[in-house]
């Protein structure tokens, strides 16, 4: 439909035409966003945990058996989830001195405005 059809007659029309496009937008999105899901369950092997997290196979070897990386072991063989290894990563954040000074400041914040007790009267 061209922009320059619309008038007060056609109105419905263009009206309908939109909801169509709409619709259409929005299967595309959902289909896009089940297929990113679906990707990030499949199962990877060892080698390319070590390619995604950035460790040798042996560093690998001990943090499972430590059981301090999430694995699946089915038989001999083991297995990862591309979004588990990453969530790993994102716990093992170092804070940055900015963001230790503002907890420094808002625990110092809290303190100061309690009320002081445990003086004799």
């Amino acid at each position: 439909m061209d922009t320059n059809e619309i008038s007060f007659e056609n109105l419905p029309k263009a009206v309908a035409y939109l909801v169509n496009e709409v619709a259409e937008i929005k299967c595309l999105v959902e289909k896009g966003q089940m297929s990113t899901v679906l990707q990030k369950r499949v199962p990877i092997n060892i080698e390319e945990a070590c390619r995604i997290i950035g460790k040798a196979k042996p560093t690998i070897y001990t943090l499972v058996r430590k059981r301090l990386l999430p694995c699946y072991k089915n038989g001999k063989k083991l297995y990862f989830f591309e979004d588990e290894l990453l969530e790993w990563i994102s716990k093992g954040k170092k804070k940055t001195l900015a963001e230790i000074n503002d907890e420094v400041e808002a625990t110092y914040r809290t303190k100061s405005k309690m009320p002081k007790t445990g003086g004799r009267k």
